[in-house]
């Protein structure tokens, strides 16, 4: 008997320091990366350049967001808003045409 209440005992404090204490953490929406934004302002001066890594680096970098998507030419993609991602889309030649959030 002093053995089941010894097992028990113990069972119940393990689970305890496994528990939490205080709020749970809040779910972030989806497309909503907690800290990033994208922002376009100034981004204009990448069209026209070479599609590349180190341009998309700099890109992001200059917007805040948190992901980068290329666009490649003739390309389908989703229509799913995210405020945190940079879209740079690009023709044939490897140009930038177009740069934007979402």
């Amino acid at each position: 008997m002093r053995t089941r209440v010894s097992f028990a005992l113990l069972s119940c404090s393990a689970l305890l320091a496994c528990s939490t204490t205080g709020q749970e953490p809040e779910i972030p929406e989806r497309g909503v990366t907690p800290g990033f934004v994208c922002n376009s302002d100034g981004l204009s001066k990448f069209v026209g350049q070479k599609a590349d890594s180190t341009t998309g680096a700099s890109a992001l970098d200059q917007s805040g967001a948190k992901s980068l998507r290329w666009i490649p030419p003739n390309s389908a993609v989703t229509m799913d808003f995210r405020q945190d991602r940079l879209n740079i889309e690009y023709d044939d030649k490897m140009v930038i045409s177009r740069i934007n959030c979402g």
